[in-house]
């Protein structure tokens, strides 16, 4: 992206930034940029927007340490609007709520239960399957992934669909924890499957 190629004549020296976690793709709020807070924001990797009641440049976060940190920014077809899509760090909306349009900002379907063993794992809980198994180590998930491969393999020879399903669950979820385990996320993994597929 060039930002001399904005136009931000049309609201005098502004751009609207529609902000988009980048993992659940949920809208969490809009705000502006001049060129100077698109600048830091690139520059620093934390959104910082143009506050048209102070007339000064704000991170959000600066004082909740609720910052959004920049994953992409990506102008509209007139180039005078920008869709950024950011890791919130906490809350978004200075309510305390995850979004500003009073939305909860949650994953659908795997990313669901991925947000789920990332929590287990940023803050341990107490009787926690998924605990247990992270700090059992690697060679114990990898151990269960294959385990429960196995386990879909022969439900797969039967004809009985519940136990072929939660096998097949028990699969998905334990190779999240593995993807967990060794630092990668699910998005890559779809990220490499959609360039195996242009």
């Amino acid at each position: 992206m060039i930002i001399t190629e904005l136009n931000f004549n049309k609201l005098e020296g502004l751009v609207p930034c529609i902000v988009q976690d980048s993992v659940t793709n949920v809208v969490l709020m809009l705000g502006f940029m001049n060129k100077e807070a698109l600048q830091k924001t690139i520059v620093e990797k934390k959104v910082t927007f143009y506050s048209r009641s102070k007339q000064r440049l704000w991170t959000k976060g600066e004082t909740s340490g609720n910052f959004l940190h920049l994953v992409s920014i990506t102008p509209d077809c007139d180039n005078d609007t920008l869709l950024i899509k950011v890791r919130p760090q906490g809350a978004v909306c200075h309510t305390g709520s995850d979004t500003c349009f009073r939305e909860k900002n949650k994953s659908n379907g795997l990313h669901f239960l991925e947000q789920i063993i990332q929590e287990r794992k940023q803050k341990p809980k107490e009787g926690s399957y998924t605990n247990k198994l992270l700090s059992a180590g690697i060679n114990k998930v990898a151990q269960k992934v294959g385990e429960e491969a196995v386990e879909l393999v022969i439900e797969a020879k039967d004809n009985n669909r519940e136990l072929f399903l939660n096998e097949a669950a028990d699969l998905m979820y334990h190779f999240l924890v593995l993807l967990a385990a060794k630092g990668y996320s699910l998005q890559e993994v779809e990220q490499l499957l959609e360039q195996r597929h242009p």
